[in-house]
């Protein structure tokens, strides 16, 4: 009954994730790209560029090269992983849009109305149409995709989650009602509905693997931050750290995990049990007393044994490589919809979830500085730096810089991407402390807040 919950346990201990590690086609999937694999618009790279930054031996530190091609003079940096993909997975997507009223009550269109206004120097010159009898809206957009099993639901959220956004939106703005619930509502349904294009579209293009994603929205005087996986955002303000997103992992979200195990025991596939025990039950322990608990349960207690237990369980493992069904390290994000458990026809989606948290920051009822900024980061930063390490490390890099200086939020971000990978000794990379650099891709972004207590 083990030798399939084996092969999977046996794939991701060597660093396999189901589908694949690297290749956008690995299934021998004849479908078209849904878009081509791209780094960030707004880097301006050439496919020389592109090809280039893809070196995981030298692993270059990408930037932006024009401050004014982000709003804010948004600070921007990206690495890619040592080699545990071929490709760098992470993706970004930073605009201005405009929300305008549908016309003629017609029923929303699979293509928005949205006017773009990221070639806006900083976003000066932006103000938000607030009235009740305004037209539109404008809000300020930044995201994070980090992928695993290929790039390509990374690279089709990073292009189109915005505009589904777009249209939760334009209901808020046809009911003339102006409340931070319906902000958080709108942002939570835009990611239902980009995990279910990514379904219908799944058939008709390929879209690989998955993604976890990250976004920023600032409207109407607030920071909308929505997390859907294990990339992080904090706020650093006179030095004080503010989290703003919760990681989800398979120990994060245990409960909610176990619950659904228990509530619909056909998606375990008789393979797996809901319960967790402080290590695997063996055989021989049938019958005797030991450790447990379910979903109910924060502490543990003690059940005896019956052979149902001896079944694996549906978290398995601790830290980052605590894996949900022996196949993959987050419960949250875009995609997976084909993902299995290795050489079974178990599916794993049922218990990944896309809705994200969202929290809200009241960006335009404090007074900021010129060196209060949001960090956005996927996890191959804050896999090697705490909270307070990258708070000291962005403070102490921007207190040596020209505070009118509009790249030190773009050199800020390269400092952090570079503490984060280290330097390549002979032992592997290496950052302070002779500690472990990662080796997965990185991607930061470096926002500073006092351009949001400019807009009007």
């Amino acid at each position: 009954m083990l030798t399939r919950v084996k092969s999977a346990v046996a794939n991701f201990m060597g660093g396999i994730m189901a589908g694949g590690s690297s290749g956008e086609n690995v299934s021998g999937c004849d479908l078209p790209l849904k878009f081509p694999y791209m780094r960030p618009e707004f880097l301006g790279l050439s496919q020389d560029e592109i090809e280039c930054s893809a070196d995981h031996i030298s692993r270059p530190i990408l930037i932006l090269k024009e401050t004014k091609r982000l709003p804010w003079a948004t600070g921007y940096a990206e690495v890619i992983n040592a080699g545990k993909s071929a490709l760098n997975e992470d993706q970004a997507c930073c605009e201005v849009v405009e929300v305008k009223k549908r016309t003629g009550g017609s029923t929303p269109s699979r293509t928005p109305t949205a006017k773009r206004r990221s070639s806006l120097p900083n976003g000066e010159g932006v103000g938000l149409r607030d009235s009740a009898d305004a037209d539109g809206l404008l809000f300020h957009y930044w995201a994070l995709f980090d992928g695993h099993a290929g790039s390509g639901a990374a690279v089709v959220a990073s292009r189109l989650l915005q505009h589904h956004l777009v249209e939760q939106l334009q209901e808020v703005l046809e009911k003339k009602v102006e409340h931070e619930s319906l902000v958080v509502g709108a942002l939570e349904n835009a990611f239902k509905e980009m995990d279910a294009q990514i379904e219908r579209e799944k058939s008709v293009y390929n879209i690989s693997g998955g993604c976890t994603a990250l976004v920023a929205v600032f409207l109407l005087g607030k920071l909308y931050m929505a997390n859907a996986g294990d990339s992080r955002a904090i706020i650093i303000r006179s030095g004080e750290v503010i989290p703003m997103s919760t990681e989800f992992t398979p120990e994060s979200e245990r409960q909610r995990l176990q619950f659904l195990g228990y509530m619909q025991p056909h998606l375990l596939g008789n393979e797996f049990t809901h319960l967790e025990f402080p290590r695997r039950v063996q055989r021989k322990e049938v019958g005797k007393r030991m450790l447990y608990r379910d979903f109910t349960m924060n502490g543990w207690a003690y059940k005896t044994i019956e052979d149902e237990d001896l079944k694996f369980p549906l978290i398995y493992g601790e830290g980052k490589k605590a894996r949900v069904m022996a196949t993959i390290g987050v419960t949250r994000g875009l995609g997976d919809h084909d993902l299995k458990v290795h050489d079974s026809n178990i599916y794993i989606k049922p218990f990944l979830s896309c809705c994200p948290e969202v929290k809200v920051y009241p960006l335009t009822q404090y007074e900021h500085g010129a060196d209060d900024v949001l960090v956005m980061g996927s996890d191959g930063l804050w896999d090697v730096l705490s909270n307070e390490e990258v708070s000291e490390a962005v403070t102490g890099f921007l207190a040596n810089c020209d505070p009118d200086d509009l790249h030190r939020y773009t050199m800020a971000a390269q400092d952090l991407v570079m503490r984060a990978r280290g330097v390549l000794k002979d032992r592997g990379w290496r950052i302070s402390n002779d500690r472990l650099g990662s080796g997965d891709d990185i991607s930061v972004y470096i926002i500073p807040l006092l351009h949001g207590n400019r807009q009007p």
